[in-house]
């Protein structure tokens, strides 16, 4: 008796209707619906081959959305990525470097001018 299993569990989908999994099998029921409704609203302007073509290019979408997977996303987590990606984030990055030690240089010699002026004007002070 063989049993097989994935490589990769976390890539293993359970196929419930012709080998596709419920998504895929959704996106595809859409597919289909989309072509339908396109084919009964252009019927009356439309030729039949073009009609066809039409067709097929309202359904690629939805069908691509059902099987597309790009570096483990599924398509609505993809174009989400996307979106958040090319319009919420600038496109001009601009990358200012913090140097820690110079600014701690600067506030330790900002603090001994202070204490040197503070110890001259004491010594003034004691003169008077």
């Amino acid at each position: 008796m063989e049993v097989k299993i994935n490589k990769e569990i976390r890539e293993y989908t359970e196929s419930i209707f012709f080998g596709l999994s419920l998504r895929q099998f959704i996106f595809s029921l859409c597919a289909c619906g989309i072509a339908v409704l396109l084919y009964f609203i252009l019927k009356p302007y439309l030729g039949i081959e073009t009609l066809s073509w039409v067709c097929i290019l309202g359904a690629i979408p939805f069908a691509v959305l059902g099987f597309l997977k790009y570096n483990g996303m599924t398509a609505e987590k993809f174009i989400i990525a996307w979106i958040k990606s090319e319009i919420f984030t600038p496109r001009v990055l601009t990358f200012k470097s913090k140097n820690l030690y110079l600014e701690v240089l600067k506030a330790i010699e900002g603090n001994k001018k202070k204490l040197k002026k503070g110890v001259k004007e004491k010594e003034i002070e004691s003169t008077k």
